[in-house]
């Protein structure tokens, strides 16, 4: 690679940042530059990697890394997420702890960042010390329930306060058990509205999910109201309640049940500190 190739690369990703991106293909590379051999090519984005002005997310797809960012080597995939899902053809969605921080349902930074998207399955990926975390899912994501906020590049899609408090519990064991998710919960309920809820909603969410989730609103997170509502949109749409554990992978004999949500109750709730 020549010093000459470098810079005709280095002078494009600037380039980049003027017009407002900072997220490009290797393709998008190769496109731009097709008397470059791929080699050249390679070994010019290593360089910038090397120099911390680009970062590489997934094989084949870079991220810009601002001035802001420099000295950090990285910047936070929220910046970069949106287009890095459309680069793979993916809907998605923020989730977990980190769709709970922007309803101010978190006390600092999760150290993960959660991705809810498609099949089939991603590798999770972690850059610089910050670990994307893809929970793939075979149902259709529901695009009613995310909720758009804007970043320094653009609009992120993030699940909405009814959709977050479902998947805390549905994918607890990815957050670390129900003590966490029973903590975000507990900052979330007062930006949760179950009555504007319809049947699809209930179609998507399991109905176990729902159980666990009305029973900790009930009895542990001081919630009657909300987790009333839910109880009575389960209801008006047809939900069976089976008995199931608390904790599903604790053992239930000589546990009590709650007779309205037909929780075995095998675990306790203790509030974590986030």
């Amino acid at each position: 690679m020549t010093n000459d190739t470098l810079y005709k690369i280095k002078d494009w990703v600037d380039d980049l940042q003027k017009r407002g991106r900072i997220t490009f293909s290797f393709q998008e590379v190769k496109k731009r530059f097709p008397k470059i051999q791929e080699s050249g090519v390679k070994s010019a984005l290593n360089r910038l990697v090397v120099k911390t002005e680009i970062m590489p997310v997934l094989k084949g797809f870079y991220a810009v890394i601002p001035i802001g960012y420099a000295l950090r080597g990285m910047i936070p995939p929220e910046l970069y997420i949106n287009d890095l899902m459309k680069y793979l053809n993916r809907d998605y969605y923020i989730s977990l702890l980190n769709a709970g921080v922007f309803y101010g349902a978190a006390h600092q930074k999760p150290q993960v960042f959660s991705v809810i998207t498609t099949f089939p399955p991603l590798r999770d990926t972690i850059k610089k010390g910050s670990k994307i975390a893809f929970i793939s899912t075979r149902k259709t994501i529901p695009q009613t329930w995310l909720k758009p906020f804007r970043t320094e590049n653009g609009d992120i899609l993030v699940s909405s306060p009814e959709l977050t408090s479902v998947d805390l519990i549905t994918f607890q064991k990815e957050i670390g058990g129900l003590n966490r998710a029973c903590t975000v919960l507990y900052e979330l309920a007062e930006s949760i509205n179950y009555g504007k809820l319809d049947k699809l909603f209930f179609e998507y969410v399991p109905t176990a999910t729902i159980q666990r989730l009305g029973y900790l609103l009930e009895n542990e997170l001081e919630q009657e109201k909300l987790a009333e509502v839910l109880f009575e949109k389960s209801q008006k749409f047809g939900l069976k309640f089976t008995k199931i554990p608390l904790k599903y992978s604790k053992l239930t004999e000589n546990c009590e049940t709650n007779a309205k949500w037909k929780i075995i109750i095998n675990e306790t709730i203790e509030i974590d500190d986030l």
